[in-house]
């Protein structure tokens, strides 16, 4: 178990590069099942799987599916969108996903700096 170590996990991919999207998701998910507290950071193109629906619209031959992965890190883990991505995309907080906060890159510092963070950028 990976219980006092934390991961911010960046993705900037969405539906565009789908392999990159869902690896993403897929480690932060598996990061969490495993004990570690996870942040997961909505940036660029992956901004829209904050909205609610357009998580189960993704679809990945052989992948788990995106809205179960972003389910259980909403449940236990946290899910942010960037304050700047979810302005370019007319994104207000009454529109995301119950969970999803919207913070900005004050927020994503404080956490990769955290004393036993790791951080990854897909």
């Amino acid at each position: 178990m990976l219980m006092s170590r934390s991961l911010v996990v960046k993705v900037t991919a969405g539906a565009e590069a789908p392999e990159r999207c869902a690896q993403a998701f897929t480690v932060a998910a598996t990061a969490l099942a495993s004990g570690a507290d996870v942040s997961l950071w909505l940036t660029g193109e992956s901004s829209w799987f904050a909205l609610p629906g357009r998580a189960a619209e993704f679809d990945l031959p052989h992948a788990a599916p995106l809205a179960d992965l972003l389910a259980g890190l909403l449940a236990t883990g946290r899910v942010t969108l960037c304050t700047q991505c979810a302005a370019r995309r007319s994104i207000e907080e009454a529109d995301v996903l119950p969970g999803v906060r919207i913070a900005g890159a004050a927020v994503f510092v404080e956490e990769v700096l955290a004393d036993n963070a790791q951080a990854l950028v897909y």
